[in-house]
């Protein structure tokens, strides 16, 4: 028998701390149940995520190439971005897709949601299929964002992968939703 009740922490108190812009800072006394030992842990709260496997009639899936400040480096990425308070996840999905790209499409299917990191962040990713995507806007970048846009067919995809080029892991288990990405992949290391 699973007795997941005697794993839950009591919590004690909570503070909340400074506001990051993308993430608010909470603090947690908890009580562990084991033995009784209180912690203060560090919570970022945050509006939940989405991202967007995007697939053109030609079945070539769409990706975005942009700098992420956390790693300093390009990142190759699914399009994605932050839930808008009040905005539903699909919504959202379009709305990123739409400004980041530029595509769009009728075509919608939930792939579920993921835990981003629950040891310390409070938020949810809704991840999207979006089929048929086509270019029917120019994209609306953010003041904060600069990428450049591009279509992969399913072989390039995998090859980027295997040359470790697609590292974000949303993007990584939302394109494993969809695709079989790892049959017959040859890694130049392995």
């Amino acid at each position: 028998m699973n007795d997941t009740e005697a794993l839950v922490w009591k919590r004690l108190r909570s503070e909340e701390g400074q506001d990051l812009r993308v993430f608010r800072l909470r603090f947690d006394e908890l009580k562990n149940p084991r033995n009784d030992y209180v912690l203060k842990a560090v919570v970022l709260e945050a509006n939940d995520w989405v991202t967007v496997v995007a697939v053109t009639p030609e079945k070539k899936i769409v990706v975005v190439d942009q700098y992420r400040f956390g790693r300093r480096c390009v990142s190759t990425e699914i399009p994605a971005g932050i839930i808008e308070t009040g905005e539903s996840p699909q919504m959202a999905g379009q709305r990123e897709l739409l400004e980041e790209t530029g595509y769009s499409t009728d075509r919608w299917t939930s792939l579920g949601w993921i835990e981003p990191n629950p040891a310390f962040l409070n938020n949810l990713c809704h991840q999207f299929l979006a089929l048929d995507v086509r270019k029917t806007h120019e994209a609306k970048l953010d003041e904060g964002e600069a990428l450049q846009v591009r279509e992969l067919t399913l072989q390039e995809l995998q090859e980027e992968i295997c040359r470790g080029n697609i590292r974000n892991s949303f993007s990584l288990l939302g394109l494993s939703k969809v695709f079989d990405l790892w049959t017959d992949l040859k890694y130049a290391d392995f």
